[in-house]
C-alpha cells in the first residue's frame, strides 16, 4: 500500500496520536484560507492607495474584502487551537464583523471602504473581523514564533484604533498597511513551507481536552 496514504504516528503529550489524510486537507485548508485572505487584502490595500477615491475602486475592494472573509471564515473553521472557548470566541468575533459589515452596506447604501473611511466608528463593528484574524496572528506569532505574526499582533489593533479615533496621520496609515500587506503575504506564504503536522498540533492534547468534558 502506498505510504503516503497511511496514517502518521507520533508520540504525544498524553499518549500516541495519528494524522490522517482528513488532518492532512484540513491543514491545506486552513492555510488556503489565510492565503486567500492575505492576497485580497494586498489587493485592496494596494488599489485603496493608487485610486481609491474612485467609487470603481471602492466597489472593488468592497467584493475583494467579501472574499477575505470568506477566506478568513475558512481557516477559522479548520484552524487547530488547543483552547475550545478562544477557538470559538475568534469564530464570534469573525461572524460579528461579517455582520457588522453587512449591516453599515445596507444603512450607508455605499461601498464598505468608503463606508469606514467616511465613518470612522464603524471599527466598532467591523474590528471584530480583525481582531479575529489578529488571534490567528497571536496565536501562529506564540507557537512558532514568526517574526511577521509578532509584528502584525500589535500592529492591527494599532492601525485600526488610529483609525477609530483619528490620531493616526493618513502617511503613516498609508505605511501602516503596506507594512501589514507585505507581512500578512509574507506569513500566509511561509505557512506552505511547514509540515501538515506543525499546524495539527498534539492531537492528543485534544483527546484528552475532549475527555475531560465527559468525566
Amino acid at each position: 500500500m502506498d505510504s503516503a496514504i497511511q496514517p502518521e504516528i507520533y508520540q504525544g503529550y498524553y499518549g500516541e496520536f495519528t494524522i490522517t489524510d482528513d488532518d492532512r486537507r484540513d491543514v491545506w485548508l486552513y492555510r488556503g484560507g489565510l492565503a486567500i485572505a492575505a492576497l485580497c487584502f494586498s489587493l485592496g490595500t494596494a488599489l485603496m492607495l493608487w485610486h481609491g477615491d474612485r467609487v470603481s475602486v471602492q466597489n472593488a475592494v468592497t467584493v475583494l474584502f467579501g472574499i477575505f472573509c470568506a477566506g478568513l471564515g475558512l481557516s477559522l473553521a479548520k484552524i487547530h487551537i488547543y483552547l475550545v472557548p478562544l477557538h470559538r470566541l475568534l469564530q464570534i468575533f469573525w461572524a460579528m464583523g461579517c455582520v457588522a459589515a453587512i449591516a453599515l452596506m445596507s444603512f450607508f447604501k455605499q461601498p464598505l471602504i468608503a463606508v469606514i473611511f467616511e465613518h470612522p466608528a464603524s471599527i466598532w463593528g467591523i474590528g471584530f473581523t480583525f481582531a479575529a484574524l489578529t488571534g490567528i496572528f497571536f496565536k501562529e506569532g506564540f507557537c512558532f514564533r514568526r517574526v511577521e505574526t509578532m509584528v502584525l499582533t500589535p500592529l492591527v489593533p494599532v492601525l485600526l484604533l488610529g483609525h477609530l479615533t483619528q490620531l493616526l496621520p493618513a502617511t503613516w496609515a498609508a505605511v501602516g498597511s503596506m507594512v501589514w500587506s507585505l507581512l500578512f503575504l509574507t506569513f500566509a506564504a511561509r505557512k506552505f513551507t511547514q509540515a501538515p503536522a506543525a499546524d495539527i498540533g498534539d492531537k492528543s492534547v485534544f483527546d484528552y481536552l475532549e475527555k475531560q468534558k465527559t468525566t
